[in-house]
């Protein structure tokens, strides 16, 4: 039985051998057919088992011919994406050579690049704008001299080191990614297959799987990773797990490294979907087209430290509409669909020497035509937000924003309202940044509508509360923290707050808003700020008040130096006495 066996695997590997020179020869041939002789294969050894039907190639290179690519661009042929492939060994496993020697049929359950090193050239032809994803020439008049059907069930790229080049621009921009594996199901080449839709060249599925991705931007401030990264170009869908993007320093120290006040951004999102894409777009033009988009449990977190002195630079063009268009890669979302996620803006203030944060909640909704292509935005030129939120975890936020896609000037309009809320939970915000603390005082209700551009902000804002009373604060010095002004206070209770709205004889006060943005602010703090204005402007603190406060407190200075210059020379007469 032994002998049996091991003369059959002799006789096996005995024609394996006849035909290894035959196969190298049809293999390169093939490659150059099938490719409109673009590409080329190389190697250094073919080993070929016909017992376990399986078959493997060393030092494997496909090589674009530089010269048939200028030549098929000439022709208007050539393919937008151009690959340069390099791997130790490509391994075929579960091929029939029954079917392949008699029907002219080669079947492979799998084709295997293990540890590849992928570089992907990307050019973008006018040529090739409307052609469809299918191939327009059928790649079997390719094989046809050799085969009637070619059929690889998977081919797998394990472990890729792959490389984007874009090379629209006046400078190729480079990406690159470690430890990515790629799976392009039920790819199949015969007399019908190119005539399929549904196929992206002849291929059923693109599945595509990143997991433990980290990378640094290229200003070295932040790490962006993720857990895990899979897309199925069947489905239309990709999905994300645990993505962050994480500050390289601590808040306090961010900024220091630019020299002025710069904002920190912290990003922890758990789930990301989106659904509805468009692959063979990505693939022709690196345009993203997604149906939806869903973010669910979450956190974004804006600091600024405004100890620095701001940054001298203006800021127009930064609101998120305006970065938007800014991109260099088209994409389209029409609905991104928010759950369950927690935002909170905060600045360090150089005065108080303390923190103020002012959190949203458990935020959800949606925001709906995110796009920066023309045809798209031909037809709605408007992106609107509509989003659910609770500040400070307490108080019920409805807001909604529409952002002009087209506006040079950056406009957009936002109008929202806030329901029953304890004033003292923004003592958080207020006390730090606004150097004022609510001892109490019941919100009622809140709303607002305003527009506004990259220069200002007008609307009105009408804010309903009941038995407000508030403490005016400084920073003491001496003990290094904020203390209560106790009587510019009653002052401030007296003569200026409005404990109520509406007052006793029933009238309520509408705060009309016509805020001028700060060039250097950025489009959280512009929001922050302007409704700021409206809600002083409520509780009493009108221009017109805010200069006779002035005016109180400059004279309730100069009373406190004078009694302490009386006290100072008091002082001394007396110790002049003493020492008679």
């Amino acid at each position: 039985m032994i002998i049996l066996l091991l003369g059959v695997y002799l006789t096996a590997n005995y024609f394996a051998n006849r035909l290894k020179p035959i196969i190298k020869a049809e293999l390169k041939d093939l490659v150059l057919n099938a490719t409109d002789s673009l590409y080329s294969v190389e190697f250094s050894d073919l080993s070929l088992n016909l017992l376990t039907k399986g078959a493997s190639l060393t030092d494997v290179k496909f090589i674009p011919d530089t010269n048939v690519f200028k030549r098929l661009i000439a022709l208007k042929r050539a393919p937008n994406n151009v690959y340069y492939i390099r791997l130790k060994t490509l391994s075929i496993k579960n091929f029939h050579p029954k079917n392949l020697f008699k029907f002219k049929k080669l079947n492979v359950e799998l084709l295997l690049f293990d540890n590849p090193d992928v570089v992907m050239v990307n050019t973008q032809f006018d040529f090739n704008e409307n052609k469809p994803s299918y191939l327009q020439k059928s790649p079997y008049d390719y094989i046809s001299k050799y085969l009637q059907e070619l059929r690889v069930n998977e081919i797998s790229f394990r472990n890729v080191k792959f490389k984007y080049i874009n090379n629209n621009g006046k400078v190729p921009e480079i990406d690159s990614v470690d430890k990515l594996n790629v799976n392009l199901k039920g790819w199949l080449i015969d007399k019908e297959s190119d005539k399929d839709p549904t196929r992206l060249y002849a291929l059923q599925n693109v599945m595509i799987n990143l997991n433990d991705y980290s990378y640094a931007t290229p200003d070295s401030l932040y790490h962006v990773n993720w857990e895990h990264f899979n897309f199925s170009s069947a489905s239309g869908k990709l999905n994300i797990t645990n993505f962050k993007v994480t500050p390289r320093l601590s808040e306090m120290n961010f900024a220091k490294t630019a020299g002025y006040s710069k904002e920190r951004y912290q990003i922890s999102m758990r789930k990301i979907d989106l659904e509805g894409i468009n692959f063979p777009l990505y693939i022709k033009k690196r345009e993203l087209y997604a149906t939806q988009m869903n973010v669910m449990d979450g956190a974004l977190d804006v600091f600024n430290n405004n100890e620095l002195p701001a940054r001298k630079k203006i800021r127009n063009g930064k609101y998120p509409h305006q970065l938007l268009q800014q991109l260099k890669g088209a994409i389209t979302v029409k609905l991104l669909s928010l759950a369950n996620v927690d935002i909170s803006y905060a600045e360090y203030d150089r005065d108080s020497k303390e923190k103020g944060t002012i959190t949203f909640k458990r935020t959800s909704g949606t925001i709906t035509n995110i796009t920066n292509v023309e045809k798209i935005k031909a037809k709605g030129p408007y992106l609107f937000a509509k989003l659910t939120t609770y500040i400070m975890g307490e108080g019920k936020l409805d807001v909604n924003f529409r952002f002009d896609l087209d506006a040079k000037d950056g406009a957009f309009s936002y109008s929202g309202a806030l329901g029953n809320m304890d004033g003292r939970v923004l003592n958080e915000v207020t006390m730090p940044l606004g150097m004022v603390q609510v001892k109490r005082g019941m919100a009622k209700k809140l709303s607002f509508d305003i527009k506004a551009n990259d220069q200002k902000a007008k609307g009105s804002l009408q804010f309903a509360y009941n038995d407000l009373s508030v403490a005016l604060l400084k920073r003491d010095k001496e003990e290094d923290k904020l203390v209560r002004q106790v009587w510019m206070s009653l002052l401030a209770n007296a003569m200026v707050i409005n404990s109520d709205n509406p007052g006793k004889d029933g009238v309520f006060i509408n705060a009309p808003i016509n805020y001028q943005r700060t060039e250097t602010a950025s489009f959280f703090s512009f929001i922050w700020r302007t409704l700021f204005v409206g809600i002083k402007y409520s509780v009493g603190v009108t221009p017109k008040k805010e200069e006779e406060i002035y005016r109180k407190i400059q004279k309730f200075e100069q009373i406190k130096i004078d009694r302490d210059k009386r006290r100072s020379l008091k002082e001394k007469r007396r110790r002049s006495n003493d020492g008679r």
